[in-house]
């Protein structure tokens, strides 16, 4: 048998020692990862079962992120929209008493998007039919955003009472429209 002499026995000693330390290192290294592999599985379960009781609680049109048909302006035409934006007003106008003056479709902005139409309109009508309008337009579909109002009192206000006077307005709307068969 080799004899080894007393530096030896304590080089030897250490390198057993280092070598019993990285081995521990080790294995609790992978001990650790099992672990938090593990726990991410749990975890990745857990939120999968979340989203689809989150999902199954929600109207389908927020889970798409899309706003119904009925938001729409529907035609087969950017023009044909158009004149379905302008119906949409005039029935609104008659409906209050209004009177719609005049009314045309103006060109797209250059920030607007290619499904966009817009829609200026002149229409003579009271006050308290304005705000009924106008909450009308922005509440009911299709979606219609006002953009613009100018509101004016015309000259001849002899005609009606100082406290509902007739107002002259011109007003730019925006809607959006899909391209459909209509």
């Amino acid at each position: 048998m080799i004899k080894l002499d007393r530096e030896q026995a304590i080089s030897v000693g250490a390198l057993a020692a280092v070598l019993l330390l990285g081995a521990i290192a080790v294995e609790l290294s992978f001990h650790v990862r099992a672990n938090a592999v593990q726990e991410f599985g749990e975890r990745s379960e857990l939120v999968s079962r979340l989203e689809a009781r989150v999902k199954s609680r929600r109207d389908p049109h927020e889970l798409s992120g899309t706003a119904p048909a009925a938001a729409f302006l529907d035609a087969a035409t950017q023009g044909l929209a158009g004149a379905q934006l302008q119906a949409h007003l005039m029935q609104l106008a008659a409906d209050h008493h209004a009177v719609l003056i005049s009314s045309g479709v103006e060109p797209a902005k250059r920030e607007d998007s290619p499904d966009s139409i817009r829609l200026q309109a002149t229409l003579e009508m009271s006050l308290q039919a304005l705000q009924t309008l106008l909450y009308q337009l922005e509440s009911g579909t299709p979606y219609v955003f006002v953009e613009s109002l100018a509101v004016q009192l015309p000259g001849g206000t002899s005609q009606r009472a100082a406290e509902d006077p007739l107002l002259r307005l011109t007003v730019s709307l925006r809607a959006m429209w899909r391209r459909g068969t209509a």
